[in-house]
């Protein structure tokens, strides 16, 4: 069952995860630190959700993370993310990372997937440049088409066009469908195995993930005991919590941060 968040009243799962021993808070980026933009690389957070994190990654033993289908150097520029942040980053839906203290994993395409990406992408650009709207993303694994500026029947057939190429060029890539966008990856990581992979590099007891579309509900179906799934707007969800909009994030994000703040005093 999931429960509707309303901030005048205390949310029980939501405050014991706050007193967990070591936090993980992990998020989705587009429409849930942001708002959906029509411009993709246009995106970044909120204010309210950049300053809920701000007070959580002062806190100790606590860690943010964005979790996101974007490319890690893409992910960089819409976070405003530079060498110095305390927030993790993983990108590409899970195979690509950039820790604090670290930096970036060297995961790399090989010289196949490249060629083959670089190939489709030609093959793509002058077919999309049919419909109106739709545009195509380069992304490290692989090829996005981003269909939200377009007329919906217009992005409906560029995405059967593009699901024609794969069909016959890369039938073996993983497709994704999110909101007004259609993807096609290399790699077989999903979000789920973000949340693994963070989980351990971290030692977090207590893990909340948030996000809004068809991808992230890998995430939020492999959280278990002691963590907590937020949904972010409407559609059917594994999430034990559901909010409207990326300002009601940050009022969760701000609680958590209240309230594990006063449990360290």
């Amino acid at each position: 069952m999931t429960r509707n968040w309303n901030a005048a009243v205390p949310d029980d799962a939501v405050l014991a995860l706050a007193r967990t021993e070591r936090l993980l808070i992990a998020l989705d980026f587009d429409g849930t630190a942001s708002e959906l933009v029509a411009e993709p690389m246009a995106a970044r957070a909120i204010p309210a959700v950049s300053d809920a994190i701000a007070r959580l990654s002062a806190l100790p033993d606590t860690t943010v993370a964005f979790v996101s289908g974007r490319s890690l150097v893409h992910l960089r520029e819409i976070a405003e993310h530079t060498d110095e942040s305390p927030i993790v980053l993983a990108g590409s839906h899970g195979a690509q990372y950039w820790y604090p203290g670290e930096g970036e994993q060297d995961i790399e395409p090989t010289a196949d997937e490249r060629a083959l990406r670089d190939e489709l992408l030609a093959e793509l650009a002058p077919l999309m440049a049919e419909y109106p709207g739709v545009e195509l993303e380069k992304k490290t694994f692989g090829v996005g088409i981003h269909g939200r500026p377009a007329d919906p029947e217009v992005e409906r057939a560029a995405f059967s066009r593009v699901d024609e190429v794969f069909a016959r060029r890369a039938r073996h890539w993983r497709r994704r469908t999110g909101d007004r966008i259609l993807e096609f990856s290399s790699r077989d990581e999903g979000k789920d195995s973000a949340i693994g992979r963070l989980r351990a590099h971290t030692g977090a007891t207590g893990v909340l993930f948030a996000g809004d579309d068809v991808t992230d509900e890998d995430a939020l179906r492999v959280l278990g005991p002691g963590d907590l799934g937020v949904r972010v707007g409407a559609g059917e969800t594994s999430a034990a919590l559901r909010v409207d909009t990326p300002q009601q994030i940050a009022e969760v994000l701000g609680v958590i941060a209240t309230e594990r703040s006063a449990a360290r005093e």
